[in-house]
């Protein structure tokens, strides 16, 4: 299981990479592994301030529907848009090409309260 120490994650199975007031999220290796192949990545939140493990958007498997959490609050800036043609591409490089949303943190700080790569790993 791929676990990058760079990243923060949630216990959602979200992860956030941190650059500068911006951020990137996804999930994680172990939610796609979980969910099975991903057909379909419906975000429509573009715009919206959202607060901490407030629902961005969904991802959708071939046998279910899992809701998106954010994991820190801010701004939804923009969506990965090569998910709309490609969403395998969250099964095939998660952390990479098949980030979901960037966002502006409204309170950078919250990302300390999320957990490190060994804290991720010892929940799943």
């Amino acid at each position: 299981m791929n676990i990058p120490s760079n990243l923060h994650y949630t216990k959602e199975h979200e992860w956030i990479r941190v650059e500068g007031n911006e951020a990137f999220v996804g999930i994680t290796d172990y939610a796609q592994s979980e969910l099975g192949e991903i057909v379909f990545v419906d975000v429509n939140t573009v715009g919206e301030n959202l607060a901490k493990d407030e629902v961005f958007g969904s991802v959708e498997a071939v046998k279910t529907v899992a809701d998106l959490h954010m994991p820190a609050s801010g701004e939804v800036l923009e969506v990965n848009e090569a998910l709309n043609d490609q969403p395998e591409l969250v099964n095939n490089d998660p952390y990479g090409e098949g980030w979901m949303i960037k966002i502006a943190l409204s309170n950078p700080a919250e990302v300390d309260s999320l957990l490190d790569a060994a804290g991720y790993q010892a929940i799943i």
